[in-house]
């Protein structure tokens, strides 16, 4: 696991909110995963309720990495720091180099 950084961004409480209940809705389906696996549910309804978690990480995912470039990386731009400038878009290289590795 990498390094988690000690930055912050302060999001709007509407943001915010969405990705709490989407976030908590997974931790749900997780739970889930687990009583059926504790109760044999058959094979291919657990392989399908982990796809279902995986896609709602996705969307979260997604959501963040939209308000990160929106924010982030365009504050970052528009301050003309090309120090933090290159962090920044460095820090999206290396997403999404490790999306491909998948």
């Amino acid at each position: 696991m990498e390094q988690v950084s000690t930055m912050k961004r302060l999001r709007p409480d509407d943001l915010k909110q969405s990705l709490t209940n989407r976030i908590r809705s997974v931790n749900g389906h997780v739970k889930g995963i687990g009583r059926m696996v504790e109760e044999d549910a058959y094979c291919i309804d657990i392989i399908h309720q982990i796809q279902a978690v995986k896609a709602a990480l996705d969307k979260v995912s997604l959501l963040i990495l939209d308000d990160h470039m929106h924010h982030c990386v365009t504050d970052a731009i528009q301050k003309g720091d090309i120090g933090e400038s290159e962090r920044v878009l460095d820090e999206l290289r290396d997403v999404f180099e490790a999306l491909t590795k998948v």
